[in-house]
């Protein structure tokens, strides 16, 4: 249960294992760009119930799967006076019991036959979300209904869940680089007289504030049929669907008051505002400045629309190009539109480059908002952001749940279904001169509010340490008032409590269908044709990696991949961007560890001249003296930033720790001295290394036929007659190094990230579908063992989980969390205790089933869109399994048996020979870790050598 403010403007991350946030991700837009014939719209039926619940359908009979969505119409905006944070803890406590509901019966619901749940909490907004396969829709129905009507509220389950957003806090905000910039200073100086002032997350003391009264009071005043959306979306009887939907919330009850709702309106800003702030674990020096816009309703906001994606979609845009590629002033830089049902903000934002002052990369940002302000953009910009906006807006409608989220949210926050394909159409209409009214109107100087975030070591020694950033007194805040009717819900007993309906016929999932060829040079071919949209993913692929990074040169492939796209003998950097974003396209270069891949996404009609600058890419790079020294620069502060999050540096020294100086032990990326080293001969002999013909395959996903992809890739590819330079020997696996206790000692971390990791296996081993259901049944999902015990039972974590890095060498399998610093310890041992009971009994066969459904689900639904059946298969070939296992992938979990899991769970789980990595404020933590582990090696974090296999 996710807070969506934090996840749209940081991309937090849930686990440690998972890439660190950094200044905002663009999310997909809410409509499309060019020409309104080249998006369909959504079609779907709508009705009204008589207690005022609004239902929306929209049949898709390919997939197997069903979305249900409920949206109700209160957020962040609306919680009470002095409990900021509100509305997303009550989010949370949704998941808990209803009358005929016991706790976390959600999960056992989704994700335990393969599907999933979560929800979000927005300023204007919370939802809550399922994908299930499509037989049991109706379980879902009768679910939501019985949360809407009769949730239970009682004092262990609200603790653990107050408990458990608080570590959420920790995780997104207080651990996380630039965490408080974006989810708590943004806001805050954003807004004078609006509660959208209020951060989302809210703040430890106001969530201490909240009673369980409070809660109740809430749910009876806002969680009411009339104030919800109902969106089903996916595979369903209309007719079926109909008489459910009337079964289970037609009774519920419309309370016969008005609801609250907040009338305040925030007045424009005249005066600019400025702050400065020092926050511990700041790698670099951030700057953001944001600007007032109208409510997402309004004629402008299409326009701003196309601004936001000119100024920074794609390495193409204006703010990349100029500040980050041309000038090296910044290390990121991005635009984002963040429109509401009320007064909404364009920001830009940059992170600065090692060395470069915050003031320039200030000067540089509002140049760029001036040069909108004072010039008409191109038609060339122009076209290429509708066309970038069109196919974002296509990938977003692939799948079920990203069709019922289109039109949940235009009700809730146009108050119009067909929002989204109306904006679709007036962007279309955008001309440059809209462009140009639009950022003088919105953008000026005079309504500018800015901060400057600063690593706390550049504060002065003398003298202030920076401003005080708080909500403004003057911002309106309602009490909650309580109902006179407030009702105490509680659970049924077992002879009074409905049943849940029983499941249908399953739907049987329709597998993607790969088909290939050879060409004359020895390049192999896989095409799956998928005609539902007019999209193809395509990937080139080539045998080689970080494996084979040489032991002095961490990040030697990765920045040879990453270069590919930074220049060929023909096109330089900015003309390979322009070319394929221009067709609305993108493209990108990355390596894995046992192969590198250049990535290609764009819509069908395009695919031919967007093929030639693929082909281009992954044939011909040149690697430029000059970029390669701006891609170092810009890797170098990248991984400074990812050395400043603790789940992420113990996820990095729990791979060394393990793996030792084998071929996955090392960071991938590279470290800032290692990078250092590396020279334009190394990066060409890992190319000749790596891409050939003869190592490499051509995988293409969607619109498009088998003769049709071959005829390109003979076009483009056939003449490539590169021969494979001799490969290295693997290195030496180290995998068998002596497990050690380490606590890197990072001061004033927001939070602990710990990891328990151990020598784990191969993907070619025997053992790895018995491996993948014990590593589901010990840390896959909601329901795994880790999140019950840490998350669940005692709120110490806002997730916990576990993974296998099965490779085409050995590699290691990681537990991992984040929690507050003085509990590393306490969840430290509820790891290696849930370890080690895996083994000393069979799963359950109830829980053992719930698990299988969990990788089941996930390769289902993986297997929906273009770009994860082409991540699918690009897999398999790089783990050297043949395509069969498409068809065999489902029958192989099933055939798991209890007996096997225990079995690979002593092999594989037992903690004996694992690793454990403590990375946090040591003061608080280190004397109880020592109680159980005496010989804990401390190394200051500034100290860590992730070059060494020592670390030191």
């Amino acid at each position: 249960m996710r807070l969506t403010r934090a996840a749209l403007l940081m991309g937090a991350a849930l686990f440690p294992l998972a890439a660190i946030a950094a200044p905002p991700k663009k999310p997909a837009p809410k409509a499309a760009a060019a020409s309104a014939t080249a998006v369909k719209p959504i079609a779907y039926t709508v009705r009204t119930l008589p207690n005022g619940l609004r239902v929306y359908a929209i049949r898709d009979a390919k997939t197997a799967n069903v979305s249900v969505q409920v949206w109700y119409d209160v957020g962040s905006k609306d919680d009470p006076k002095g409990k900021s944070g509100f509305a997303h803890m009550f989010e949370h406590l949704m998941f808990k019991a209803t009358r005929n509901l016991k706790s976390e019966n959600f999960d056992r619901l989704t994700e335990d036959v393969g599907g999933y749940n979560n929800a979000s909490t927005n300023d204007d907004y919370t939802n809550y979300f399922e994908v299930v396969p499509a037989n049991h829709l109706q379980r879902l129905l009768f679910a939501e209904a019985d949360r809407m009507a009769s949730l239970v509220v009682e004092p262990v389950s609200y603790a653990s869940e107050r408990d458990v957003v608080k570590e959420e806090l920790r995780l997104r905000t207080l651990a996380t680089p630039y965490g408080k910039l974006y989810s708590i200073y943004y806001p805050e100086i954003s807004y004078r007289v609006h509660p959208y002032a209020r951060p989302g997350i809210g703040s430890l003391e106001n969530l201490e504030a909240a009673t369980i009264d409070d809660v109740r009071a809430f749910h009876a005043t806002y969680y009411r049929p009339d104030n919800a959306v109902l969106v089903v979306a996916g595979n369903f009887d209309p007719a079926q669907l109909n008489q459910w939907v009337d079964a289970y919330f037609a009774g519920i009850k419309k309370p016969d008051r008005p609801i609250p709702r907040v009338t305040v309106v925030e007045p424009p800003r005249t005066t600019p505002t400025r702050y400065t702030v020092y926050e511990p674990n700041t790698p670099l020096p951030a700057v953001l400045i944001s600007y007032q816009v109208p409510p997402d309703n309004n004629a402008d906001i299409p326009a701003l629309t196309v601004l936001d994606a000119i100024l920074s979609r794609g390495d193409s845009s204006r703010l990349y190009q100029d500040l980050v590629y041309r000038d090296q002033l910044a290390q990121s830089a991005n635009t984002f539109l963040d429109t509401k049902q009320g007064t909404g903000s364009f920001v830009v934002t940059a992170t600065m480059a090692d060395g470069k002052s915050v003031a320039d990369g200030e000067k540089a940002l509002r140049a760029e908002i001036a040069r909108a302000r004072d010039t008409l953009v191109t038609p060339a910009e122009l076209t290429r952001a509708k066309n970038q906006l069109i196919t974002a807006t296509i990938e977003s409608r692939e799948t079920a749940d990203g069709k019922a989220s289109t039109i949940a949210r235009s009700v809730i926050i146009d108050g119009d279904p067909a929002a989204a394909d109306k904006q679709l159409a007036a962007i279309g209409r955008v001309t440059a001169a809209d462009i140009r009214r639009v950022a003088r109107k919105y953008l000026t100087d005079n309504g500018s509010a800015t901060i400057n975030y600063m690593p706390a070591e550049m504060a002065p020694k003398d003298g202030p340490k920076g401003d005080k950033i708080a909500v403004a007194g003057t911002v309106e805040v309602a009490a909650l008032k309580t109902p006179s009717d407030v009702e105490v819900v509680k659970p049924a007993s077992d002879a009074e409590r409905v049943a849940i309906p029983a499941p249908a016929k399953p739907v049987v999932a329709s597998l993607p269908a790969p088909v290939t060829a050879t060409l004359g040079n020895g390049m192999k071919l896989i095409v799956v044709e998928k005609h539902d949209l007019p999209l193809i993913t395509t990937q080139v692929l080539a045998n080689g990696g970080g494996a084979a990074d040489p032991a002095d040169r961490a990040g030697l492939n990765s920045l040879t991949a990453d270069l590919m796209t930074k220049g060929t003998k023909t096109r330089s950097a900015t003309q390979i961007a322009n070319e394929v974003e221009k067709l609305g396209g993108s493209i990108s270069s990355a390596v894995g560890w046992d192969a590198a891949a250049v990535t290609l996404q764009v819509k069908s009609d395009q695919i031919a001249p967007a093929m030639a600058v693929l082909a281009d890419v992954a044939r011909n790079p040149v690697f430029a003296a000059e970029e390669i020294e701006r891609d170092r620069a810009q890797t170098i502060d990248s991984v400074q930033v990812q050395l400043k999050n603790p789940g992420r540096l113990a996820s990095l020294v729990a791979a060394r720790t393990v793996m030792g100086g084998g071929p996955y032990g090392h960071p991938i990326t590279g470290t800032p001295a290692s990078l250092k080293a590396i020279t334009r001969s190394e990066v060409q002999a890992a190319y000749a290394h790596t891409w050939a013909p003869a190592r490499a395959t051509l995988v293409m996903v969607g619109d498009i036929t088998p003769a049709a992809a071959k005829a390109l890739a003979e076009a483009n590819f056939g003449s490539w007659q590169a021969k494979a330079a001799p490969v290295a020997a693997p290195k030496t696996d180290s995998a068998n190094a002596t497990p050690r206790v380490i606590v890197v000692d990072m001061p004033n971390a927001g939070q602990a990230g710990v990891v328990v990791a151990r020598p784990g296996i191969a993907r070619s081993d025997p053992d790895f579908y018995a491996a993948s259901v014990a590593n589901a049944t010990l840390g896959v999902g909601f329901s795994s063992r880790l999140n019950q015990e840490i998350r669940i039972k005692r709120g110490l974590a806002y997730g916990a989980g576990s993974g296998i890095a099965a490779r085409r060498q050995p590699g290691y399998l990681a537990a991992n969390t984040q929690t507050k610093n003085p509990s590393a310890p306490e969840v430290v041992g509820l790891i290696i205790d849930t370890m080690k009971g895996m083994g000393s009994a069979p799963v359950p066969d109830g829980e053992l089933a719930s698990r299988k459904a969990v990788l089941i689900g996930d390769f289902g639904r993986d297997t929906e869109t273009t770009g994860g059946i082409a991540g699918v298969l690009g897999d398999y070939v790089v783990e050297n399994v043949p395509l069969s296992e498409l068809k065999a992938f489902t029958p192989k979990v099933e055939g798991v048996d209890a007996a096997a899991v225990q079995r690979v769970a002593q092999r594989l789980l037992d903690p004996t020979n694992a690793s454990v990595i403590v990375v946090g404020d040591a003061k608080l933590f280190l004397d109880g870790l020592r109680k159980k582990y005496p010989n804990v090696e401390v190394i200051p974090a500034d100290k860590v050598n992730l070059d060494s296999v020592s670390l030191k």
